[in-house]
């Protein structure tokens, strides 16, 4: 059972609502896996099958991977078979996964928000959604 870290929860609240996002996640690094501390909007099959994202694997995984932003703009079509049928986040058009850096310029998490909004999140929306995730209180474990 899922159970989100506070301080990362209300985070992820105040940041979807001045974002206007619909839902969204947050993932802190945990060696080679992407662990969930907080989730906003997310229906339990999805809390189930995002608590642990390995290097690569997904939107967050790709984030992470690639150390930059990545989205998609079919959530309700996706047929990747990541997650199973009937377990999105929400009925949601767009995402965007936003890779968190330390001071040693290293991944420490991901924070996800997915969009009603048809289409793609325009580049100046994307840069702005990641200086924003850039404070997420994603603090990698000792």
């Amino acid at each position: 059972m899922f159970t989100p870290d506070p301080t990362a929860q209300a985070w992820l609240e105040t940041f979807l609502r001045e974002h206007g996002g619909a839902a969204g996640t947050m993932h802190r690094r945990e060696g080679e896996t992407l662990r969930l501390v907080a989730a906003q909007n997310i229906p339990p099959p999805v809390l189930a099958a995002t608590a642990e994202i390995p290097f690569g694997k997904g939107m967050a995984g790709l984030a992470w991977e690639r150390r930059q932003p990545v989205q998609t703009c079919n959530l309700q079509n996706d047929r990747s078979r990541d997650v199973r049928p009937g377990a999105r986040a929400v009925s949601a058009h767009a995402a965007v996964a936003l890779p968190v850096f330390d001071a040693a310029v290293e991944v420490r998490g991901v924070v996800g928000i997915a969009y009603a909004q048809e289409g793609e999140i325009p580049p100046a929306q994307t840069h702005q959604l990641a200086a924003a995730a850039a404070a997420a209180p994603v603090v990698m474990p000792a």
